[in-house]
């Protein structure tokens, strides 16, 4: 009885949850109804039994990702109001394609068949010679090991898709010119200093200072925050 109620206690608010991340308004609460609905996820996951998946989505999509969206929606300071001002003119395309989405969604629901055996296993108890971490790296890794290779394939074409979409090249960046620094020599870098008598020792070597190039925005300056000769 009371497993019962906690059951649908912990679903009907991850449905509410699940509903508020998408009708919100402000980002950052978006954010903070994702993380309570993983919260509730995690317990109807220990209802399960499955404790191992819990802890997991706890530790890293609480932990880890939804800490990460909240972090970057606060950084980024994104105006939404700009990306609203859109919505009509994109609007019947969004409609077309969640249109073609629903449909896939309801031909799959449609034909879908429960096993014959599956209302007796639903009513088995869980084995007790194995445990569920055990029980579900087995399956993984042993009866599904192609789909759950394909499946991580998928998910680093998309985060090399994301990243390659959100790159801008600043030109600001300094980069490293490996040619440049395997063809030098000594001589353009160290330069031998003769010191005075009794004041140290005769030569040392010292880096050679290099060319400080003077950009056309600041023809007076020699360098960042160097006042020019003659300037004070």
């Amino acid at each position: 009885m009371i497993t019962t109620l906690a059951f649908y206690l912990f679903s009907a608010v991850l449905l509410g949850s699940a509903a508020a991340v998408i009708t919100s308004r402000n980002a950052v609460h978006s954010v903070l109804f994702l993380i309570l609905a993983f919260f509730n996820a995690a317990a109807l996951f220990l209802i399960a039994g499955a404790e191992f998946l819990a802890m997991i989505l706890v530790i890293v999509y609480v932990g880890a990702v939804a800490v990460l969206f909240l972090f970057v929606v606060m950084m980024l300071d994104v105006n939404f109001s700009a990306l609203r001002e859109g919505f009509q003119r994109y609007a019947p395309v969004g409609a077309t394609v969640g249109a073609i989405l629903f449909g896939e969604l309801a031909l799959v629901l449609g034909g879908w068949r429960f096993a014959p055996e599956a209302s007796s296993l639903r009513l088995s108890t869980a084995p007790g010679d194995i445990e569920n971490t055990r029980a579900l790296g087995r399956l993984i890794y042993t009866d599904y090991v192609f789909l759950f290779q394909a499946a991580g394939l998928i998910l680093m074409v998309a985060m090399i898709g994301a990243i390659v979409l959100t790159h801008r090249d600043r030109g600001t960046a300094r980069r490293q010119n490996i040619a440049r620094q395997n063809a030098r020599a000594v001589s353009d870098t160290l330069e031998i200093v003769p010191v005075a008598f009794r004041t140290g020792i005769t030569t040392f070597l010292r880096p050679k200072p290099e060319p400080e190039l003077v950009s056309a925005d600041e023809p007076h300056t020699h360098g960042v925050g160097k006042p020019g000769p003659g300037e004070h």
